[in-house]
């Protein structure tokens, strides 16, 4: 079963036709995002963090995280990929373990720690051993950071993205990358599924997809406005108001 949600999730990375993942943070999110009629429920490592009461960059407790991802699991019938950051200091064997028992197919794995590149060899290597330790029971999206902790350079980009998947990554994802001449240059020159950041500034989802782009997200923008709202509400309360 696992392996056939995997098989799924992959299939759904199509240049050009990208699948759309409106991230998640809790059992109740990811049921609303499954009711409006996704194909897959991804997870925010920040939103999670937040809802749990902990900052974004791997403040939250391993076990936590993975009980968080559990529950989303739990109440959608769809495949799950979830935002690990860099693994949680664990080894690639246990996180790999670690991840399928929550029953989640899918993960994003950043190459950056601290706010600092990793060696591209280094992450490369990270990766090939997930991927090992997985099986093809795994769509790893691997994140490539240099557009928000490097120097912005595409050829670095590139290069990073090509290492990630020779490694057995399934699709890169090149975070802060916003520029429509400079996603269509990635995408052609990266050589794989390419996932992009969808925020304010980005091209319309539609235009995405003509620019080649294969999975489109969220991150935690969509919690973020959610409990922005949320504060309005209650703001809206307190001067005696009427919420709804």
């Amino acid at each position: 079963m696992t392996t056939d949600k995997a098989g799924t999730l992959r299939a759904l990375h199509v240049p050009g036709d990208p699948v759309v993942l409106p991230n998640v943070w809790d059992a109740v999110s990811a049921g609303a995002v499954r009711e409006a009629g996704f194909p897959a429920v991804a997870t925010s490592s920040a939103a999670v963090a937040n809802v749990l009461g902990y900052e974004d960059g791997e403040e939250t407790p391993v076990g936590e995280m993975m009980a968080a991802i559990a529950r989303i699991v739990r109440v959608v019938d769809v495949p799950v990929t979830a935002d690990i950051e860099r693994g949680y200091g664990l080894k690639p064997a246990e996180l790999a373990e670690r991840l399928a028992a929550t029953g989640a197919v899918g993960c994003n794995l950043e190459d950056s720690s601290a706010g600092k590149l990793v060696d591209p060899a280094e992450q490369a290597d990270f990766l090939a051993e997930v991927r090992d330790a997985a099986g093809p029971g795994l769509v790893i999206n691997a994140r490539v950071d240099v557009y928000v902790h490097g120097q912005g350079d595409r050829e670095e980009a590139v290069e990073r993205g090509r290492r990630y998947l020779e490694a057995g990554a399934d699709c890169v994802y090149p975070i802060g990358l916003g520029d429509e001449d400079e996603i269509r240059a990635l995408v052609s020159e990266v050589g794989g599924p390419v996932n992009v950041l969808f925020r304010p500034g980005v091209p319309a989802l539609g235009r995405l997809g003509e620019l080649g782009v294969a999975r489109i997200s969220f991150g935690g923008g969509l919690h973020r406005a959610a409990h922005g709202y949320a504060r309005s509400l209650f703001a809206k309360i307190k001067e005696g108001g009427d919420p709804y």
